[in-house]
């Protein structure tokens, strides 16, 4: 079976980071699958040295003098790029994706028993919480895994996961969409498929500062708001359990200041797993990150009423952690 693994790299990837993912994707267990490695960079100069770097690595590299439609662009490319090769699966990882061994395996064998899935997944967890916004991150995955087990409307940040090639070829990602992942989603879902969450882990960095937080959210937040736009595509479906979890999700999470009274019935459970003097940390971290992520959701809102865009804006990154 012939599969893809594509990772975008945008201009700001340092070359420590694209060096550790490659690092990372040699401890794959891919026996038995054909399988072509691409990495589309997004030069930063005309001597990029990711891009030399990854030649020497034996993986295919497909170079971009531009960042059109960014990393939407940036996947779009790979997929054209991949034609010839003709995979039945597409692996998607960011440059910071670090999955467990047998992601790719569980993925496949997922799809492979379900016509209906276009995609499949596992839960995610942070890496890097070295720091209150990274705890604070850290904690924030652990109610996201809890909740995507439940939803019908399961979104995977970055279509990070195996994809079949066939869909995805055929509808490409939207790259006018802020939030392309997420529009990715509800198109496939309104055409009758769904994602599976399968058995697995996926590690990736959290943002280290309550800005790149507040940035990475209002990037969130302006795509969600411009997934309405298929609001009758959606209702036509007449699937209620997605039709709930795909409002729910483009509702409640524009006023997450209102469960900010639920936040002490958690500390017990914090406590319970990590300890009081880590779990009072990460309390005053949830208080915190509400009071961004609101902030993040007004901002968004205003911008979207006026017509403009939210620009995007990169996020430090940290390498010592593997």
């Amino acid at each position: 079976m012939r599969i893809a693994i594509l990772i975008p790299v945008s201009p700001f990837e340092p070359l420590e980071t694209v060096s550790k993912s490659v690092e990372r994707l040699k401890k794959l267990d891919l026996k038995g699958f054909e399988v072509k490695i691409v990495y589309v960079v997004d030069k930063k100069n005309p001597n990029d040295e990711r891009v030399d770097f990854l030649k020497k690595a034996g993986v295919d590299v497909l170079v971009r003098n531009s960042n059109r439609g960014k990393r939407a662009g940036a996947i779009n490319d790979g997929i054209e790029f991949l034609k010839d090769f003709n995979p039945k699966y597409l692996v998607i990882f960011d440059v910071d994706s670090n999955p467990s061994v047998d992601f790719v395996k569980n993925c496949v064998y997922a799809l492979e028993n379900d016509e209906k899935a276009y995609l499949a997944s596992t839960r995610r967890y942070v890496y890097n919480p070295i720091n209150l916004p990274s705890k604070t991150v850290w904690l924030e995955y652990h109610l996201i895994n809890f909740l995507l087990k439940r939803t019908k409307f399961k979104q995977f940040n970055g279509l990070i996961g195996v994809v079949r090639f066939d869909l995805i070829s055929k509808y490409r990602l939207n790259e006018e969409a802020v939030a392309e992942d997420a529009d990715f989603a509800t198109r496939m879902h309104c055409l009758g498929y769904r994602a599976l969450l399968v058995e697995g882990k996926l590690f990736e960095q959290a943002p280290m500062s309550w800005k790149d937080i507040f940035n990475q959210r209002c990037r969130w937040y302006y795509g969600g708001l411009q997934l309405w736009r298929y609001f009758k595509d959606v209702l036509k479906t007449k699937n209620w359990g997605f039709i709930t979890s795909w409002i729910s999700s483009l509702t409640l999470t524009y006023v997450v200041s209102l469960f900010l009274p639920l936040l002490p019935l958690g500390l017990p459970y914090m406590i319970h797993k990590i300890g009081f003097k880590e779990a009072s940390k990460g309390f005053v971290g949830l208080l915190i990150h509400v009071t961004v992520l609101q902030t993040a959701s007004i901002y968004s809102i205003v911008k979207f009423l006026i017509g403009k865009r939210v620009e995007w804006k990169p996020v430090e990154r940290f390498e010592q952690i593997s």
